[in-house]
């Protein structure tokens, strides 16, 4: 009887810990609304030309993911899902036509399957980390298949 005791009491703690961690994530993401678009531009204007390195979080190389990890908790105390597939399926949609500064930019072959993530900095570019280092370029490039589109912040 002990040890069905201790077993339950342990599946009571790891499912209030789950729900804490979702809990956390949700309100620091619904943070973000407050956030101003110069601050975490700010910050990846910083990192400009800084090296593309698959799994790199920062603050000298990144992988795309962790570039918009990195910029939004650096420049907005705001923390995100670390693959571009989990940010995705974390935030808020929108559509191209309602895209705003700071939203972030989402590619690949359909929604269920993002491989690239960048951040809208306007006038359809984006600023992302991908094989030739941190950089600014076109949304809507021939290489980049967009798929979605997701509101972190709202743009001052």
């Amino acid at each position: 009887m002990k040890k069905v005791s201790k077993v339950i009491a342990s599946m009571i703690l790891v499912f209030v810990g789950f729900i804490a961690f979702n809990a956390s994530n949700t309100t620091t993401a619904s943070a973000a609304s407050t956030t101003s678009f110069s601050s975490v531009y700010k910050v990846a204007k910083s990192h400009l030309g800084a090296s593309y390195v698959y799994g790199a979080t920062g603050p000298y190389a990144f992988d795309c993911s962790g570039f918009t990890g990195y910029i939004y908790k650096k420049g907005a105390s705001v923390s995100l899902p670390r693959t571009a597939q989990a940010q995705y399926n974390a935030l808020d949609h929108v559509s191209y036509k309602n895209i705003k500064k700071g939203d972030l930019v989402f590619f690949g072959g359909s929604k269920a399957s993002i491989s690239h993530v960048g951040m809208y900095i306007g006038n359809g570019k984006m600023i992302d980390a991908q094989n030739r280092g941190v950089v600014r370029e076109a949304v809507h490039a021939p290489w980049w298949h967009a798929v979605g589109y997701a509101r972190v912040a709202d743009a001052d």
